[in-house]
């Protein structure tokens, strides 16, 4: 990825992406270390799951993928990438960070684009928090998976002890948040997600549920007035009481870390179950 330094003349909107590059990939702000470690948290798990089940070459759509970090890092590991976003002007920012490989832009909402074919993964991260009806958007994006595929999420944990938002299984009328969904901020986070909803989730979507992880303890996050360890420790030992955590038993582990990454299958369908049942009886 190339290293692009802010100029006066871009958009506001590329300025803003830009402050949020600094803490991502170009680690030069100090003072939000929790959400450098956050991110490199989300990016690890992220990428994890998606080389589970994939090849090199593989086709990845990035809904919502904003200044195209996940895009771009996909790339360079070998995969064949379209990046999409609502905002029309990033997909210049994005290519002007590119350095090796080809990226496919497509623009717009991506429920609306005409895709010439179905996807291997569909990455959706930080997403599905900001929507008024997650169950719906998990269907759209499994649309957009071939039979087979896989959909990854990353989300903000609901369980975590912090967490004040409401449940979305609790909600008989989602419609009532639809006013403020697709907000950009986490001001703007409607439900956060428990580790109970993802398989009634998963299963109106026509999907299966491969793999959960969770990670970002409040050191990594800097919650409870911690961010200031963040500054005095060195990685390593952060990065240690990470792996000490995640280690502990689920009730605990799904209460002190604040978010997770889903990986999701779309079955092969009908035909291949067709023909397990001939191979059955031969």
């Amino acid at each position: 990825m190339k290293r692009i330094y802010i100029e006066n003349s871009w958009n506001e909107s590329w300025k803003y992406c830009y402050q949020y590059d600094l803490l991502e990939i170009y680690g030069e702000v100090k003072k939000d270390l929790g959400y450098a470690y956050a991110y490199e948290l989300r990016k690890q798990h992220t990428l994890s799951l998606i080389k589970r089940v994939t090849k090199k070459g593989d086709r990845i759509l990035d809904v919502a993928g904003a200044q195209g970090n996940f895009t771009l890092l996909l790339t360079e590991l070998g995969y064949n990438v379209t990046w999409n976003d609502i905002r029309t002007d990033l997909a210049d920012y994005v290519e002007m960070k590119k350095d090796v490989g080809n990226i496919s832009y497509k623009p717009g909402n991506a429920f609306d684009i005409k895709f010439d074919e179905l996807f291997d993964v569909v990455l959706a991260t930080e997403i599905i928090e900001h929507v008024a009806h997650p169950d719906d958007f998990l269907v759209k994006l499994s649309n957009l998976v071939k039979p087979g595929g896989h959909i990854v999420i990353s989300t903000p944990l609901g369980s975590y002890f912090k967490n004040k938002l409401p449940k979305f299984s609790k909600f008989n009328n989602a419609s009532v948040f639809e006013s403020m969904q697709f907000g950009p901020n986490a001001d703007n986070h409607i439900f956060l997600l428990h580790l109970d909803e993802i398989p009634p989730l998963a299963k109106k979507a026509g999907l299966e549920v491969a793999a959960v992880e969770y990670y970002t303890n409040p050191l990594t996050f800097g919650h409870l007035k911690l961010s200031f360890l963040l500054k005095m420790l060195p990685q390593k030992a952060v990065f240690g009481i990470e792996a000490f955590t995640q280690k502990l038993p689920k009730f605990i582990g799904k209460r002190i870390h604040n978010n997770f990454a889903a990986l999701f299958k779309k079955p092969a369908g009908g035909a291949l179950n067709w023909a397990m049942l001939i191979l059955l009886f031969l």
